[in-house]
């Protein structure tokens, strides 16, 4: 294999920074109700500057055919291209503390080899603790308080986050793996993964958008800004609730979804918004869901803000 360390250059003038926290939102696997994208332009756009530290070699990692970047052609010539880019920056809370930011596309290839180089960065930057954002689709009601699952390296990590499965089968990503051999070599990462209605996952969803940064921000000691989101919340829950009245098909399956949620949190007792331990959904459901969203996500999905239309619920 060749040198992680030929993935990736740091730029001359990065910052040095003391023992930051290293946040990554990749783009190309799940993010159901766009979630993740939408905490990443919160982040960018929150007026801090941005100051670029590392650069990923996209050419080595990224299948232009499967993802085709956008050339722009003006009449007889072709004006502009927008290349991807894999980059780590860095960027201030709302308390001025600094942090990094790793985003761009998901490797297609070579994921060995971009985990190694990651691992490289963490201790070349002296990273304290790396945190990943990601957004699966649930069997959960947009009524009821939206869960996160937790995970991370090593049980303190997690501590005071309810485990939503035992043992649950996905697919494999780049981000994912990255976590398992980082804290193979004994660093400090963990992910959030919030839960979006399974019926709502293919359209934007700023509610969990804002709970990952809550949670997130709260992991890394930081004050990230969700201002915006918690504006755009406020549009799309008025949205959402005259979508649902207006289908009496979607109505009854957020009620099924309502009642089954209800269950489970009156059999368990009070949860402290961490989301319920147990089989709400199964760990099987977890799987299926994340895959149909996988297989959809190519679809046309057209104007509607509910997405391709509600699923049955299991």
């Amino acid at each position: 294999m060749q040198e992680p360390a030929e993935l990736y250059e740091i730029v001359d003038d990065a910052p040095d920074l003391d023992e930051p926290v290293l946040l990554v939102a990749l783009e190309g696997f799940v993010d159901a109700g766009n979630a993740a994208r939408l905490a990443l332009e919160a982040l960018e756009t929150s007026g801090s500057e941005s100051r670029p530290v590392a650069r990923f070699d996209v050419d080595q990692l990224v299948d232009y055919r499967s993802r085709r970047p956008p050339l722009r052609f003006e009449s007889d010539r072709w004006a502009a291209y927008h290349g991807p880019e894999l980059d780590i920056v860095a960027l201030t809370d709302t308390g001025d503390t600094p942090f990094l930011l790793l985003s761009g596309p998901e490797p297609d290839t070579q994921w060995e080899r971009f985990c190694a180089a990651v691992e490289q960065l963490v201790e070349r930057l002296g990273v304290r603790l790396v945190i990943n954002m990601t957004a699966i689709p649930m069997a959960v009601p947009h009524t009821r308080p939206i869960g996160v699952t937790v995970h991370g390296t090593r049980p303190e990590l997690t501590e005071g986050h309810e485990a939503w499965f035992t043992t649950a089968e996905v697919p494999g990503s780049a981000v994912a793996l990255m976590e398992f051999r980082l804290g193979a070599a004994g660093h400090d990462a963990m992910g959030f993964a919030v839960h979006v209605p399974h019926y709502l996952a293919r359209a934007e969803y700023p509610q969990a958008a804002r709970v990952l940064l809550d949670h997130v921000g709260l992991a890394a000691g930081l004050y990230l800004p969700t201002e915006s989101l918690s504006q755009a919340a406020v549009r799309s829950e008025a949205e959402i609730a005259e979508q649902v009245a207006g289908s009496e098909e979607v109505t009854q399956v957020v009620e099924a979804l309502e009642r089954q949620y209800d269950t489970v949190s009156s059999g368990r007792g009070e949860r402290s918004g961490m989301g319920l331990s147990g089989e709400l959904p199964s760990a099987d459901e977890l799987g299926a869901e994340v895959e149909k969203f996988l297989a959809a996500q190519d679809d046309d999905t057209g104007d509607d803000p509910m997405g391709p239309g509600p699923a049955t619920p299991a």
